[in-house]
């Protein structure tokens, strides 16, 4: 019994697993709608023709100066950041996705530019004309729900197909097989899309980049799913068991044996 209970604990958990990361994904897809709507407001931002005395929807540029900057690197779940003083010395944490290419050659005392849009530091220029976009900023937003939804979604359905399968069909090994093969599918498209979202922020690409180039990926793995899931399930994974050695093998070997004894 303890044996048969281990795969149905495990497609349980796979079940789970896919469970959380549908919702997840289906959380992700239904923002990027509004993340698109906000970083096109950004962009739209006028500079600001006086100093706002509140948060305001346009863009205000004003110096500040280094306090601390700590990049965090080899610690988990530590962003990079960097305290930012104003010239009157009110203090303003901010903090950023990466630590490339500003935040890592930050010095105390020196010099940057922050871009201040709805009462949040979005953007730190340094004195060479680097940019990079901070925590707050919208810019970047509709990518990462994009990827994230792709992730989620691909893995999730995957893992909850592949768990729920095993329980409705017990004991059908071929079945269990199959739902394995639509599990790990799932995993492989995940990993492509995260692979797809990286290559999309390291070169800058495109909101539309990322679904070209994960598309045709997900359209492989797909395809490689189904033919292996057939396969499955006409048994044609099985292991082939190598045959023992027959009675004429043995016998032979025991004349051998007998054989060379007698000499």
């Amino acid at each position: 019994m303890g044996a048969g209970r281990r795969p149905t604990a495990g497609a349980v958990v796979w079940l789970l697993m896919g469970v959380v990361a549908l919702v997840f994904g289906v959380a992700a897809a239904w923002e990027i709608r509004g993340a698109l709507d906000r970083e096109r407001e950004f962009r739209a931002a006028p500079e600001c023709a006086s100093v706002p005395v509140k948060a305001s929807g346009c863009r205000w540029e004003r110096s500040f100066t280094v306090r601390e900057a700590d990049t965090h690197r080899g610690e988990r779940n530590s962003s990079p950041e960097a305290e930012l003083v104003l010239p009157s010395g009110e203090p303003w944490e901010v903090t950023f996705p990466q630590a490339d290419p500003v935040v890592s050659e930050l010095e105390p005392g020196e010099k940057v530019v922050g871009v201040i849009w709805q009462g949040e530091i979005v953007e730190v220029r340094d004195d060479g004309g680097r940019r990079q976009r901070t925590s707050d900023s919208p810019v970047g937003w509709p990518e990462d729900r994009l990827g994230g939804a792709m992730i989620c979604l691909s893995f999730g359905l995957a893992a909850f197909v592949g768990g729920a399968w095993p329980l409705f069909a017990r004991g059908e090994r071929r079945h269990v097989k199959a739902a394995s093969v639509v599990r790990w599918h799932g995993v492989g498209m995940a990993g492509a899309a995260v692979l797809t979202l990286w290559a999309q922020s390291a070169n800058d690409w495109p909101l539309w980049s990322i679904p070209a180039v994960w598309g045709p990926l997900a359209l492989l793995a797909l395809a490689s799913m189904t033919a292996f899931v057939i396969a499955a399930l006409r048994e044609d994974l099985d292991d082939d068991v190598p045959p023992g050695p027959g009675p004429d093998a043995t016998g032979t070997a025991t004349v051998t044996a007998s054989g060379s004894g007698h000499s």
